[in-house]
């Protein structure tokens, strides 16, 4: 199995700038959020469930999740939430799991915002890597990036861990609360780590085929 890395941090926290530089590196990289907004896609291996579930103005008109509609209904509706998650969350392990114990590079990035929060993937996850930053910095980040107001995004901060409870299930921590040259160091640093435990894993492999990794 390929040594993997769960990734997570708290909203603003700069996850895809630092997992962009692992790639850049050769690190390989399985997104959850990506998957998600795939199988929401045209075509979308999920939107004949969701149109199933939720009736065809579910989808826009080139076949994609109506985004816009789905929120409203999912904040009108708890229940619309759970229906949806229930359907977009075994899709979403399914094939984040496969493309985690398909890769081929040295070690794989497996981007899970809320990775502490469910538990999910344990079974995978080598190491917990929390990208960190100030939560004013969040708020700020958050605010410029996705035009949403300090309302929101302090709703979004609720639903999540708090900071202190992240860190505490931390093996490696990134501090991303500067510039670009400063994370890239971090990233550099950990990546060398990396590439050394997914080295020590595979010989223990070798060594040892029978034993549970």
């Amino acid at each position: 199995m390929p040594y993997c890395i769960g990734v997570t941090g708290g909203i603003g926290s700069g996850k895809s700038r630092a997992v962009a530089l692992f790639g850049e590196l050769g690190a390989g990289v399985v997104d959850t959020d990506e998957i998600s907004h795939e199988i929401t896609g045209t075509g979308g291996s999920a939107m004949p469930l969701i149109t199933a579930a939720f009736g065809v103005a579910a989808a826009a008109a080139d076949g994609s999740l109506d985004r816009a509609m789905m929120r409203r209904l999912v904040f009108e509706k708890p229940e619309a939430r759970k229906q949806l998650e229930s359907i977009l969350h075994p899709l979403i392990g399914k094939t984040a799991r496969n493309r985690v114990l398909q890769s081929a590079e040295p070690y794989v990035l497996l981007v899970v915002p809320l990775l502490l929060e469910t538990g999910g993937y344990r079974d995978l996850v080598h190491r917990v890597l929390v990208i960190d930053c100030p939560e004013s910095l969040q708020i700020s980040r958050s605010m410029q990036r996705s035009n949403l107001t300090e309302a929101a995004v302090l709703a979004i901060m609720k639903a999540q861990l708090p900071r202190q409870q992240r860190l505490a299930g931390a093996d490696d921590v990134i501090q991303n609360d500067s510039d670009i040259a400063h994370l890239r160091v971090q990233v550099l640093e950990l990546h060398q780590r990396y590439l050394a435990l997914a080295a020590t894993a595979a010989d223990d492999t070798l060594n040892n085929p029978h034993k549970p990794h």
